[in-house]
Protein backbone atom coordinates (compact mmCIF):
# COMPACT_ATOMS: atom_id res chain seq x y z
CA UNK A 1 0.00 0.00 0.00
CA UNK A 2 0.59 3.57 -0.45
CA UNK A 3 0.06 6.30 2.31
CA UNK A 4 -0.08 9.38 2.05
CA UNK A 5 0.29 12.29 5.31
CA UNK A 6 -2.16 15.09 5.39
CA UNK A 7 -2.65 17.40 7.90
CA UNK A 8 -3.21 16.02 11.65
CA UNK A 9 -4.97 12.82 11.75
CA UNK A 10 -5.75 12.58 8.04
CA UNK A 11 -4.20 9.22 5.83
CA UNK A 12 -4.57 7.85 2.96
CA UNK A 13 -3.88 4.69 1.55
CA UNK A 14 -3.66 3.47 -1.77
CA UNK A 15 -4.01 0.19 -3.25
CA UNK A 16 -5.03 -1.42 -6.49
CA UNK A 17 -6.59 1.81 -7.56
CA UNK A 18 -8.64 2.24 -4.43
CA UNK A 19 -8.72 4.62 -1.34
CA UNK A 20 -9.09 4.44 2.02
CA UNK A 21 -9.37 7.62 3.88
CA UNK A 22 -9.14 7.82 7.52
CA UNK A 23 -10.30 10.68 9.57
CA UNK A 24 -10.71 13.34 6.91
CA UNK A 25 -11.08 16.05 9.18
CA UNK A 26 -11.65 20.12 9.95
CA UNK A 27 -7.99 20.79 10.10
CA UNK A 28 -7.51 19.16 6.35
CA UNK A 29 -7.97 22.13 4.01
CA UNK A 30 -8.14 18.99 1.21
CA UNK A 31 -10.88 17.18 3.11
CA UNK A 32 -13.72 16.85 0.90
CA UNK A 33 -11.78 16.58 -2.70
CA UNK A 34 -10.02 13.15 -0.78
CA UNK A 35 -13.89 12.03 0.74
CA UNK A 36 -15.17 12.58 -2.57
CA UNK A 37 -12.53 10.55 -4.90
CA UNK A 38 -12.64 7.46 -1.77
CA UNK A 39 -13.69 4.07 -2.28
CA UNK A 40 -14.63 4.48 1.72
CA UNK A 41 -14.36 6.34 4.91
CA UNK A 42 -12.81 5.21 8.15
CA UNK A 43 -13.67 7.44 11.21
CA UNK A 44 -12.26 6.89 14.54
CA UNK A 45 -14.23 9.15 16.56
CA UNK A 46 -16.69 12.14 16.20
CA UNK A 47 -13.99 14.76 17.41
CA UNK A 48 -14.17 17.63 14.25
CA UNK A 49 -10.58 17.13 14.13
CA UNK A 50 -11.00 13.96 12.68
CA UNK A 51 -14.43 14.09 11.18
CA UNK A 52 -15.41 17.03 8.88
CA UNK A 53 -19.17 16.34 8.66
CA UNK A 54 -19.76 18.39 5.73
CA UNK A 55 -16.90 17.27 3.95
CA UNK A 56 -18.05 13.30 3.92
CA UNK A 57 -22.01 14.41 3.58
CA UNK A 58 -20.79 16.08 -0.17
CA UNK A 59 -19.02 13.38 -0.23
CA UNK A 60 -21.62 10.29 0.12
CA UNK A 61 -24.20 12.98 -2.13
CA UNK A 62 -21.12 13.09 -5.04
CA UNK A 63 -20.08 9.54 -4.48
CA UNK A 64 -22.78 6.91 -4.87
CA UNK A 65 -20.64 3.87 -3.83
CA UNK A 66 -18.69 6.10 -1.13
CA UNK A 67 -18.80 4.10 1.86
CA UNK A 68 -18.41 5.58 5.73
CA UNK A 69 -17.39 3.55 8.74
CA UNK A 70 -17.08 4.58 12.14
CA UNK A 71 -18.56 4.43 15.70
CA UNK A 72 -22.64 5.48 16.13
CA UNK A 73 -21.91 8.61 17.37
CA UNK A 74 -20.92 9.05 13.33
CA UNK A 75 -23.49 7.46 12.17
CA UNK A 76 -26.26 9.79 13.87
CA UNK A 77 -25.02 12.50 12.45
CA UNK A 78 -24.49 11.60 8.76
CA UNK A 79 -27.34 9.49 8.57
CA UNK A 80 -27.42 5.67 7.34
CA UNK A 81 -27.57 6.98 3.22
CA UNK A 82 -28.79 3.35 2.56
CA UNK A 83 -26.15 1.51 4.40
CA UNK A 84 -23.83 2.79 2.61
CA UNK A 85 -23.21 4.60 6.22
CA UNK A 86 -22.46 1.85 9.40
CA UNK A 87 -21.39 1.88 12.61
CA UNK A 88 -18.63 -0.29 13.99
CA UNK A 89 -17.18 -1.35 17.36
CA UNK A 90 -14.20 -3.84 18.97
CA UNK A 91 -14.57 -6.88 17.82
CA UNK A 92 -15.29 -6.19 14.04
CA UNK A 93 -13.80 -6.88 10.34
CA UNK A 94 -14.90 -6.14 7.89
CA UNK A 95 -13.68 -5.52 3.65
CA UNK A 96 -13.69 -2.87 1.28
CA UNK A 97 -12.10 -2.54 -2.13
CA UNK A 98 -8.84 -4.56 -1.40
CA UNK A 99 -8.42 -3.53 2.02
CA UNK A 100 -9.23 -5.61 4.63
CA UNK A 101 -10.12 -3.81 8.42
CA UNK A 102 -10.04 -4.79 12.20
CA UNK A 103 -11.54 -2.67 14.83
CA UNK A 104 -10.05 -1.94 17.91
CA UNK A 105 -10.73 -0.25 20.95
CA UNK A 106 -13.55 1.55 22.78
CA UNK A 107 -13.16 5.07 24.11
CA UNK A 108 -11.25 8.12 23.57
CA UNK A 109 -8.13 8.91 25.56
CA UNK A 110 -9.54 10.86 28.47
CA UNK A 111 -8.97 14.89 28.08
CA UNK A 112 -9.74 15.75 32.15
CA UNK A 113 -12.08 14.42 34.37
CA UNK A 114 -14.55 17.11 33.86
CA UNK A 115 -14.95 16.37 30.05
CA UNK A 116 -17.21 13.04 29.08
CA UNK A 117 -15.60 10.41 27.43
CA UNK A 118 -16.41 9.36 23.72
CA UNK A 119 -16.40 6.31 22.18
CA UNK A 120 -13.22 5.86 19.95
CA UNK A 121 -12.38 2.94 17.62
CA UNK A 122 -8.56 1.89 15.72
CA UNK A 123 -8.59 0.60 12.63
CA UNK A 124 -6.06 -2.05 11.73
CA UNK A 125 -5.72 -2.20 7.66
CA UNK A 126 -4.72 -5.14 5.82
CA UNK A 127 -3.11 -5.97 8.91
CA UNK A 128 -0.24 -3.64 8.73
CA UNK A 129 -1.29 -0.19 9.32
CA UNK A 130 -3.01 0.83 12.18
CA UNK A 131 -4.72 4.44 13.22
CA UNK A 132 -5.26 4.46 16.98
CA UNK A 133 -7.78 7.83 16.79
CA UNK A 134 -7.49 9.92 19.83
CA UNK A 135 -6.11 7.09 22.18
CA UNK A 136 -3.52 5.07 22.93
CA UNK A 137 -5.30 1.75 22.05
CA UNK A 138 -3.15 -1.48 21.85
CA UNK A 139 -3.90 -4.15 19.26
CA UNK A 140 -2.61 -6.89 20.81
CA UNK A 141 -1.69 -8.40 17.54
CA UNK A 142 2.09 -7.58 15.32
CA UNK A 143 1.60 -4.08 13.84
CA UNK A 144 4.09 -3.07 11.11
CA UNK A 145 3.38 0.47 10.58
CA UNK A 146 2.22 2.38 14.05
CA UNK A 147 0.11 5.93 13.44
CA UNK A 148 1.53 7.33 16.75
CA UNK A 149 -0.58 10.67 18.17
CA UNK A 150 2.00 13.31 19.17
CA UNK A 151 -0.13 16.10 20.42
CA UNK A 152 -3.36 17.01 21.84
CA UNK A 153 -4.92 17.78 25.42
CA UNK A 154 -4.79 13.95 25.90
CA UNK A 155 -1.08 13.43 24.34
CA UNK A 156 2.02 13.44 26.47
CA UNK A 157 5.30 12.11 25.03
CA UNK A 158 6.18 9.89 28.41
CA UNK A 159 2.70 7.86 27.53
CA UNK A 160 3.41 7.88 24.19
CA UNK A 161 6.99 6.04 24.27
CA UNK A 162 5.30 3.66 26.66
CA UNK A 163 2.73 3.20 23.93
CA UNK A 164 5.20 2.41 21.46
CA UNK A 165 6.90 0.00 23.16
CA UNK A 166 3.93 -1.81 24.18
CA UNK A 167 2.86 -2.08 20.82
CA UNK A 168 6.50 -2.38 19.54
CA UNK A 169 5.24 -2.12 15.68
CA UNK A 170 8.10 -2.69 13.41
CA UNK A 171 7.83 1.09 12.39
CA UNK A 172 5.98 4.52 13.58
CA UNK A 173 5.00 7.59 11.81
CA UNK A 174 4.37 10.33 13.67
CA UNK A 175 0.16 11.32 13.11
CA UNK A 176 -1.82 14.39 15.07
CA UNK A 177 1.01 16.53 15.36
CA UNK A 178 -0.55 19.87 14.96
CA UNK A 179 -0.41 21.30 18.11
CA UNK A 180 3.61 21.14 17.86
CA UNK A 181 5.92 23.47 16.45
CA UNK A 182 8.84 21.83 14.02
CA UNK A 183 11.09 21.57 17.51
CA UNK A 184 8.35 19.99 19.16
CA UNK A 185 8.20 17.35 16.78
CA UNK A 186 11.50 16.30 15.75
CA UNK A 187 12.00 16.15 19.85
CA UNK A 188 8.91 13.78 20.05
CA UNK A 189 10.24 11.42 17.34
CA UNK A 190 13.95 11.49 19.20
CA UNK A 191 12.31 10.10 21.81
CA UNK A 192 10.04 7.49 20.33
CA UNK A 193 12.78 6.16 17.89
CA UNK A 194 15.79 4.13 17.68
CA UNK A 195 17.43 6.48 19.51
CA UNK A 196 15.21 7.53 21.87
CA UNK A 197 13.09 5.68 24.01
CA UNK A 198 10.90 4.03 22.08
CA UNK A 199 13.15 1.85 20.07
CA UNK A 200 11.43 1.89 17.27
CA UNK A 201 12.24 3.66 13.54
CA UNK A 202 9.66 6.72 13.83
CA UNK A 203 9.11 8.85 10.70
CA UNK A 204 7.86 12.61 10.32
CA UNK A 205 5.96 12.62 7.04
CA UNK A 206 4.97 16.05 5.57
CA UNK A 207 1.82 17.36 4.36
CA UNK A 208 1.19 15.41 0.95
CA UNK A 209 4.80 12.77 1.30
CA UNK A 210 3.86 9.57 0.40
CA UNK A 211 5.72 6.06 1.79
CA UNK A 212 5.16 2.84 0.64
CA UNK A 213 3.41 0.45 4.33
Amino acid sequence: MELTKYNHATVVLEQDGATLVIDPGTFTPEAADLVRRATAVLVTHEHADHFDVDAIRSGLDANESLVVRGPAGVVEQLGEHGGRVAAVRAGDAFEVGPFSVQVFGEEHAVIHRDIPTIANVGFLVNGAVFHPGDAYLVPGVPVQTLLVPTSGPWAYTAAGVDYVREVAPERAIQIHELLLSDAGQQMNVRMLGTEGLGGVPTTILQVGETATV
